[in-house]
């Protein structure tokens, strides 16, 4: 009689730090990096060609008046190597990614990374009440039926007034009652996070089957037990969909927040000062920078929804 034969995983199959590298080439193989890769060529190419396009006259002008000789690909090099341009190159923005991040001290401010860390400070605190006060009006909602009628209309009504509009609004008014610093900027972020959550969390409360509500009023058990054992596992799902949109919403907040209180710390500040003093460059890193900031808290999101419905067995 033979032994089991027992299998031995592949060095590097999903083991510590080679997990990465393989589920990229996993994914590879199965045909996903293949479009997305197509996709990033194309957005590059025709970035590049855009640049051209956009600071050709400016470049041709300085050219002209250096009385050096030049052709269409000194022009076109220059459009992409330009100091102001109009357009930046994508490579000129990750170099100035790179030097903003890797060439200054973190505490600098000069440095991304600090202004990142005051932007995200406000996000993460504006994304907290925000979700915190999206769940408890869901709750109150669905157990009253006056909150339901009443509530819910302000709260889309809230949402159609334009955050430039009431941000400065905002920070007047604290400012007046001396609250500063980065509460002003985290209430920017809850006005815009708790709303999706809001919607979200109404949708995942009501989302069991009536079957199943009739079940527990039969078992006699109370509101609190029905939203603990039946009505807030249903909405898992639901709430960390609606917290994705929430924390991109936060760091909106966040930035627009720092614009009108003339900071001097945090990706708005740094918006304002390439605007000020004419650094696209400058302008276009800051934006890269909010936009890999919300990709990884959504990231972050996602992850904690993988464990949470893992340990709740929905998910395996």
């Amino acid at each position: 009689m033979t032994a089991p034969s027992t299998s031995i995983a592949e060095p590097g199959a999903a083991i510590g730090y080679a997990a990465p590298l393989t589920r990229l080439r996993r994914r590879m193989a199965e045909g996903h990096a293949l479009p997305v890769l197509t996709v990033l060529f194309v957005i590059l190419v025709l970035w590049y060609l855009a640049a051209i396009g956009m600071n050709w006259a400016t470049e041709t002008v300085k050219l002209e008046r250096a009385g050096e000789p030049y052709g269409i690909t000194g022009t076109i090099a220059a459009t992409w190597s330009a100091e102001r341009p109009v357009l930046p190159a994508p490579h000129q923005i990750a170099v100035e990614l790179w030097t903003s991040t890797v060439d200054v001290k973190p505490s600098s401010p000069r440095s991304l990374l600090y202004h990142s860390w005051v932007t995200l400070s406000s996000t993460l605190l504006g994304f907290l009440i925000g979700t915190v006060l999206g769940v408890l009006l869901a709750v109150g909602i669905i157990h009253s039926r006056t909150l339901d009628k009443s509530l819910m209309p302000w709260l889309v009504a809230s949402q159609t007034i334009p955050i430039l509009a009431i941000a400065p609004m905002v920070i007047v008014v604290l400012n007046s009652v001396g609250v500063t610093g980065l509460l002003p900027k985290a209430f920017i972020s809850t006005y815009l996070s708790f709303f999706p959550v809001a919607v979200g969390m109404v949708k995942g409360l009501r989302s069991p089957d009536v079957m199943l509500l009739d079940l527990m009023h039969t078992y006699s058990a109370k509101r609190t037990q029905t939203l603990a054992k039946l009505r807030w596992p249903a909405s898992t799902p639901f709430l960390f969909a609606s917290m994705k949109v929430a924390v991109a919403a936060a760091l909106v907040g966040a930035i627009v927040g720092e614009l009108p209180t003339g900071a001097v710390a945090g990706l708005g500040a740094r918006l304002l000062a390439g605007s000020y003093y004419g650094q696209t460059i400058q302008i276009w890193s800051a934006l890269f920078a909010a936009a890999i900031m919300a990709g990884c808290l959504v990231w972050l999101v996602g992850l904690g929804e993988r464990i949470v419905l893992r340990r709740m067995g929905t998910r395996s």
